[in-house]
């Protein structure tokens, strides 16, 4: 006889499925919900509104993960186009509190910014799956129109972290195919040359701000330099063991800025202590680990470049955040990964490893 666990398995659509994987990812979850908890000062609703973002984030992973990745790079085409549409129309129709970020679709908020870090990798790697590798200048160049057009718009919302984070996710495609160590010297080379330039043109007079308080945050505590400041102050009294669950006082007190959203991982910080942090940097690796893994046991190049592509944007994901609550990085807008509150990052990001748990269920070893 089959045993009860297995029918479940397949009843669900679980019997191809990575399981360390997708157990290692509901494990990070619910420690998200629980750390939540207490950044939002026991405010229920607010758990139980990213609990219902993740449930639609895991919907959207059970569904990718049995799609064939044929189909999904047949679609990526289709998907980028819908997806660019609703960039464009972000300045037109957007809202937000710090420019124009969102589109209300009638029942339910969208950040067309956050779906970028997803279509534009599938359509980098769809063009590039056709191609013979590595990379030319001719597909080079049409790479960096598919990645530079959805980062431009984006940075004019003006939304600077996310940009950065989209064409990192285009950019790694690129790098999975083997792309010529010269050619990312000359262009590396090419956009330290351009940064002056960026700086004195591009950039906005706070994202200015931002790096020089990112230097010295001392030099305008009350200021620029407050959000620093407070999220080290936090980090630096959770100690070894933590002050408890819920106890924590920079975000209780309201002292800590953002403390569900970009700043979450100080509440965790201060509640966990350092112990608490390792844990779940420790999940986060085995998560990035896992993920590379299985994508470099992909059936084809599409595969291995878009899988290893979208778990290298979460392991930036983590490090700027990480970097920036401690003071190693300069102030972005750049969440937690399925730790922060946010409801269109959460839905990409679980996506994002549909796609990489699709792989792992064609992977070139499978029977």
């Amino acid at each position: 006889m089959i045993p009860v666990p297995h029918r479940w398995q397949r009843w669900l659509g679980l019997s191809r499925i990575d399981m360390p994987l997708l157990l290692a990812l509901l494990v990070l979850i619910g420690a998200g919900l629980v750390v939540l908890y207490s950044a939002a000062n026991g405010n229920l609703a607010v758990v139980r509104s990213q609990g219902l973002r993740a449930g639609a984030g895991l919907v959207a992973l059970w569904f990718l993960a049995h799609l064939p990745p044929v189909k999904l790079r047949l679609w990526a085409p289709w998907v980028f186009a819908a997806t660019l549409g609703l960039l464009l129309l972000v300045p037109v129709f957007g809202t937000g509190r710090s420019g124009q970020h969102w589109l209300y679709l009638g029942v339910f908020y969208v950040q067309p910014a956050e779906l970028m870090k997803l279509s534009v990798p599938l359509m980098v790697a769809s063009f590039l799956g056709q191609r013979p590798l590595p990379p030319g200048w001719a597909a080079l160049s049409v790479c960096a129109l598919i990645i530079g057009v959805p980062t431009a718009l984006i940075a004019i919302q003006p939304d600077l972290g996310t940009a950065l984070l989209v064409a990192a996710s285009g950019g790694f495609v690129v790098f999975c195919a083997g792309m010529a160590w010269w050619r990312i010297g000359l262009l590396a080379g090419l956009v330290a040359l351009a940064t002056p330039l960026a700086w004195t043109f591009l950039l906005h007079d706070y994202h200015r701000r931002r790096f020089l308080a990112f230097l010295n945050p001392e030099a305008d505590p009350l200021g620029d330099g407050w959000n620093i400041i407070q999220s080290k102050v936090a980090i630096g009294s959770g100690g070894l063991w933590g002050q408890g669950w819920g106890m924590g006082t920079q975000s209780r007190l309201e002292f800590l800025p953002e403390h569900t959203t970009d700043f979450i991982f100080a509440v965790l910080a201060e509640d966990f202590g350092f112990i608490g942090v390792c844990l779940i940097l420790g999940l986060y690796l085995f998560i990035i680990g896992r993920s590379l893994w299985i994508s470099a046991n992909a059936r084809d190049s599409f595969g291995r470049m878009l899988g290893s592509a979208l778990t290298l944007t979460l392991f930036v994901y983590v490090l700027v955040n990480a970097g920036m609550i401690s003071g190693l990085l300069p102030v972005v807008g750049v969440p937690m990964p399925l730790i922060s509150y946010g409801g269109t990052s959460a839905v990409t990001l679980l996506a994002g490893f549909g796609i990489v748990l699709s792989l792992y269920a064609h992977r070139k070893f499978h029977s």
